[in-house]
């Protein structure tokens, strides 16, 4: 579904990017990971085309993003952020319909369908009754999976999720992960938490300083000397329910 070839992006004192490339095959749910200053938000927004590579080329299922219009890819991705503010008098509601814009002629064109499919998409997010709540008393959490509801809303071939689980509690944690996995849509997600990747994701990619340093399955990715080479600490990996679990020890 997505296809990231030998991209490289630099700002005038840093190259951020050098030379990635990988791939998130059709319905799956990939963890993008790394540590603070990796890449990965630059990585996600390189792939939906907001910022344009120095180098290489990403495709999304076989079209070279390139060559696709924005409308066009709107319609085939949605990109979740880390941070969304407006000063705009907004509802939940009126966010989350936004998602379908892509969709229709106009923003103004809501009809009882839209709104369906954004009050179903609310509801998915475990936030039923949210709907007339204004977007400036919603809290960081509330905030996060209203977002994630409208790119529900957007109904996008690719889904790519910057920190999605900030400003969440565990329990919404987990419920949004599991969403996103029970939604069968391919995802490509940037995560801090490694043991909420290793649960939920099916394949791993690391960054470190810019570059892929290991891709695969959580048990082939998820060792202690990669965890101490580019995480610099110290750690045991078993097993629990099929899925490694890392415990940590404190530094000496």
């Amino acid at each position: 579904m997505l296809k990231v070839t030998d991209i490289s992006w630099s700002v005038p004192a840093a190259r951020i990017l050098d030379h990635i490339t990988c791939t998130v095959p059709r319905g799956s749910l990939v963890g993008l990971l790394g540590p603070n200053g990796s890449g990965k938000t630059t990585l996600l927004r390189v792939a939906a085309g907001l910022i344009r590579p120095a180098e290489g080329s990403v495709t999304i299922g076989g079209d070279n993003l390139a060559a696709l219009s924005r409308p066009v890819i709107a319609r085939r991705m949605a990109l979740l952020a880390q941070h969304a503010e407006t000063d705009l008098d907004l509802t939940a509601l009126d966010i989350v319909l936004l998602g379908g814009t892509p969709h229709r002629r106009s923003r103004w064109s809501d009809n009882a369908a839209d709104i369906d499919v954004a009050t179903d998409a609310l509801a998915r997010v475990d936030l039923e009754g949210f709907a007339a709540r204004k977007w400036q008393t919603l809290s960081g959490g509330e905030r996060q999976r209203v977002q994630l509801a409208r790119a529900l809303a957007q109904e996008p071939e690719l889904l790519l999720l910057d920190e999605p689980t900030n400003h969440l509690d565990i329990g919404h944690q987990l419920q949004l992960l599991s969403l996103v996995r029970r939604s069968g849509l391919t995802t490509l997600a940037a995560l801090h938490d490694l043991n909420l990747a290793a649960m939920f994701c099916d394949h791993i990619a690391v960054l470190h300083h810019g570059r892929i340093v290991a891709t695969g399955p959580p048990f082939d990715v998820f060792t202690p000397a990669l965890l101490a080479d580019v995480y610099g600490v110290q750690a045991k990996v078993t097993v629990h329910d099929g899925r490694p679990v890392i415990t940590y020890r404190p530094p000496s």
